[in-house]
């Protein structure tokens, strides 16, 4: 059993595929035990000068939801792959920006989460130093996307093409994925020459 951490911004569309995989192979049984980091892409791509994504007031509907999860994820954890799960699918398959309070409580709504207390948290400005810090923690790791796995202090950044199918298929996948990580340490890049049709 390996314990694996994960990196996630809603913006992107490899990051939500590979965490509906993590989410459905949880479902199944999944043995390794999975932790969640909010990792911004902004912050890499400020401009020269720029102050901190975390510390710009005109960032901060960006990465609402990245701060609604942290919160979820530390104060309320049971309702966290329900929050997790809904985030993704609202930005990628409803195409819900996720940069308001009304379109995040549109697309949590059913997810039973506390969202007074959610946004009181995002509010207090707690969760944007849970993004600084996780962006700090990952930069040990010479992290430069989502999602970036770390076990056992090595980092790896996988790109995966298809959502999930099954919640089987998604844990064997993910088991692969991990096995691949422990033992292939010598494996430095593997990559397809072209994206499958």
């Amino acid at each position: 059993m390996a314990d694996v951490i994960i990196s996630y911004d809603y913006r992107c569309p490899f990051a939500k595929n590979m965490h509906l995989h993590l989410l459905a192979a949880q479902r199944a049984g999944l043995s390794h035990r999975l932790s969640f980091a909010p990792w911004t892409m902004s912050q890499g791509h400020r401009a020269p000068g720029a102050p901190d994504v975390w510390d710009d007031p005109t960032k901060m509907s960006d990465h609402l939801a990245l701060f609604v999860s942290a919160s979820v994820r530390d104060q309320q954890p049971e309702y966290f792959a329900a929050v997790h799960e809904a985030l993704f699918r609202g930005r990628h398959e409803k195409f819900v920006r996720l940069v308001t309070e009304e379109e995040i409580r549109s697309v949590l709504a059913e997810t039973g989460v506390d969202l007074n207390a959610v946004f009181a948290d995002v509010a207090s400005g707690r969760c944007a130093e849970v993004i600084r810090d996780t962006f700090r923690e990952f930069e040990g790791y010479e992290a430069f996307g989502v999602p970036t796995f770390v076990i056992n202090g090595d980092a790896t950044f996988i790109r995966y093409m298809e959502p999930p199918v099954n919640d089987t298929a998604s844990a064997e996948l993910i088991n692969s994925l991990i096995t691949l990580m422990t033992t292939g340490a010598a494996i430095n890049e593997f990559k397809h020459t072209r994206v499958p049709a």
